[in-house]
């Protein structure tokens, strides 16, 4: 569980994540900048969704693609709104 004092204070919407653009606090791979490419969309069939609560983030230089629970986006110790 995240400490409430890591997350952001500001509110953040899964409705409103689409392309924005991360930060990895931490670089792997060379990975550092991230674009929100995919989002839950219950609207759509499952055979084309991703798993509830959860985002696509790609990796800008690699093209990598990883799924990632939305809310894990407000840590502070991971990960930072916009390109750094």
């Amino acid at each position: 569980m995240i400490s409430p004092d890591k997350l952001q204070k500001r509110p953040l919407s899964h409705k409103k994540l689409l392309l924005t653009k991360w930060t990895a606090v931490i670089p792997q791979h060379r990975e550092k900048h991230f674009l929100v490419s995919r989002v839950h969309d219950p609207q759509l069939p499952s055979d084309q969704t991703i798993p509830k609560n959860y985002v696509e983030l790609e990796a800008v230089l690699t093209k990598r693609r990883y799924l990632l629970l939305w809310t894990d986006l407000k840590d502070l110790d991971r990960w930072l709104h916009g390109w750094q």
